[in-house]
């Protein structure tokens, strides 16, 4: 497509080979959400060299950059890991596909593009968990830098950060028809979804800028690519990290059939994500001691909570017949409207391609005798299709998708073996609690009770999926159980806690318990799943962390500095040499040596 072809080509960063892979202050494994942000602000004082490791291929596919392209991404062999569930008797022994970005950008490049922060409840409850510094009001002020609001800055919107928060254009009369909807069933109409209060019902806001995806490789990643102190590397899989004792010290990777070995002189940060930062800490041998011998890994450091606590969003996409023809299926099912909707794009940008597939929102309360914030998500989009970016259905239709926003249930994310390109066993475990299973119900009918209400009610025809043969709640959780699939947010595999916790995997600062010179930054360090699209929270992490990083690393290079000024001032005073303070003038010293 026309346009593409001179973006693409900004954003592909400067390579080096692995001879010239030397002298590094920070590696970061992972150019996805978290590790391109890093990667940008690490470097950007030009103080430390900077290596940005990358298991896939530059951003290049121009489907990446098409915000409704994800459908032609969801699946792909180069830019998708394309991992699987293990089977969840929860699920009737289904398996359930997990897609990871495999690309410059990870999976901020192939994801729906939802601009959502969370609760402030959330970031507030990891406060209280003793995660010293990531309140709400903590962490607002990094929300804010991320981001560039095309509806301006406030005390809680950013309105100049590399991040655009687009909002969904009004008038689409189906969407109205949903917010209305909403509206008659007491949740209220907002604009804003992202100012800590979460709940109401209106138009998305969306991770594009002026008609493309607005990745972390197009945001910050573009932003650094001329800069000498950082290197980019695509292809390189990493097998493992090398320690010294409990230091980490180097970074193992394969590229191009070899395996190369790169040093990093201040620390090695991890942001694979929560599926493969611990699977690479397994690999390293961080992990369990039950789990590390199983595999014949040498173990290195105890931790339990590796791969332990992994949380994800289970979505029911209930699916409607629309009366009308004012759906995207409707545009894609005809050579006329695929033709109208291409041209839009290609000479405006804007139309169906510039925003994705989703464009409402609600978030409500289905169990308001038990929560006081929302409990379940509501994802409304104009468009129906069998199974996620799959093809659309040939009828006129519309789906709204929910899901129970804090779930209860956990999982886990252990190596299946020692060999580092097998993928690992992925247990999530789904509707094991019966909170989970309770306000899944609750949130279908909920949306049951949205089709019934004017005006959407008189926009649509039949209920497609599940069906109205599922009544009873016990037929409606049988339904979810057939039906339910990932909405795509895992989190929570190498959580954020104190030291007494003994499932906890970094601290605060997001340093890995018992190490030195390694943290995990990326939506893994979650104690708890925050309540909504954890892709703008893992650019937030990402930032906070940055600033973390130079503040500790410039605290240790004045603490070494000192020391050694120390050092040299006393072997200097046992040889009988005068030591010149310094600032001092050579009076003073002389003054001061006599004394």
């Amino acid at each position: 497509m026309p346009g593409f072809a001179t973006f693409t080509a900004k954003t592909t960063m400067r390579s080096e080979s692995s001879e010239k892979m030397t002298g590094f202050d920070f590696v970061i494994i992972g150019a996805g959400s978290a590790g391109c942000v890093l990667a940008n602000r690490l470097s950007a004082n030009g103080k430390y060299r900077v290596l940005l490791l990358e298991a896939g291929r530059p951003d290049k596919n121009p489907w990446i950059h098409l915000p409704i392209g994800y459908a032609k991404t969801m699946h792909h062999p180069l830019d998708n890991w394309r991992f699987y569930t293990e089977p969840n008797a929860n699920l009737k022994d289904r398996k359930i596909y997990m897609p990871r970005g495999r690309t410059l950008g990870g999976s901020s490049s192939i994801n729906g593009l939802v601009y959502i922060r969370g609760q402030k409840a959330d970031y507030d409850h990891w406060a209280q968990l003793g995660n010293e510094g990531w309140s709400w009001d903590s962490c607002l002020p990094y929300f804010r830098k991320l981001e560039h609001n095309d509806q301006g800055g406030s005390e809680t919107r950013g309105s100049d950060g590399p991040v655009w928060a687009s909002t969904v254009p009004a008038g689409d009369k189906l969407v109205d028809s949903f917010i209305a909807a909403g509206a008659a069933n007491g949740v209220p109409v907002t604009h804003d979804f992202n100012s800590g209060d979460q709940e109401g019902v209106g138009y998305l806001q969306l991770s594009t800028k002026k008609g493309l995806r607005c990745s972390t490789a197009a945001s910050y990643l573009k932003q650094a690519r001329g800069r000498e102190n950082l290197t980019v590397i695509t292809g390189a899989h990493v097998t493992r990290i090398v320690f010294n004792g409990r230091k980490a010290e180097a970074v193992e990777f394969r590229r191009e059939g070899r395996l190369d070995r790169v040093k990093a002189s201040q620390e090695i940060l991890l942001s694979a994500g929560a599926i493969q930062s611990p699977q690479i800490l397994q690999l390293s041998g961080v992990g369990s001691g039950a789990l590390l011998r199983e595999h014949g890994v040498p173990a290195v450091h105890e931790l339990v909570g590796v791969g332990e606590n992994l949380q994800d969003h289970l979505q029911v996409r209930m699916m409607y017949e629309v009366g009308e023809p004012i759906t995207i299926n409707d545009d894609l099912n005809s050579l006329f409207g695929r033709a109208r909707i291409g041209l839009e794009w290609l000479f405006r940008r804007t139309g169906p391609l510039a925003l994705g597939i989703n464009k409402g929102a609600m978030f409500c309360r289905a169990l308001p005798e038990v929560n006081d914030t929302p409990d379940t998500q509501f994802h409304f989009a104009p468009l129906s299709a069998k199974s996620t970016a799959g093809k659309v259905d040939p009828f006129s239709g519309c789906t709204m998708s929910i899901c129970q926003l804090r779930p209860e249930s956990r999982g886990t994310v252990y190596i299946r073996s020692s060999d580092p390109l097998d993928p690992p066993r992925i247990q999530t475990n789904y509707l094991a609690a019966e909170t989970d299973r309770r306000t899944t119900v609750a949130g279908m009918k909920f949306a049951r009770r949205m089709s019934r209400t004017e005006p959407l009610a008189e926009l649509l025809k039949r209920e497609v999926t599940p069906g109205l043969q599922f009544q009873t709640d016990d037929e409606l959780l049988d339904a979810a159980r057939e039906l339910a699939t990932t909405i795509f947010h895992p989190v929570g595999t190498a959580k954020m806690g104190r030291p007494e916790d003994r499932f906890a995997v970094v601290d605060s600062r997001l340093r890995v318990h018992g190490m030195e010179g390694i943290r995990v930054i990326d939506c893994s360090i979650m104690p708890t799943l925050i309540s909504g699209n954890t892709n703008v929270p893992a650019i937030m992490i990402a930032e906070k962390a940055a600033d973390m990083i130079l503040a500790d690393t410039t605290k240790q290079k004045a603490i070494v500095e000192i020391s050694t000024i120390k050092n040299a001032a006393t072997k200097r005073a046992a040889s009988g040499h005068t030591v010149v303070p310094s600032g001092g003038s050579n009076a003073e010293a002389r003054q001061e040596h006599s004394q």
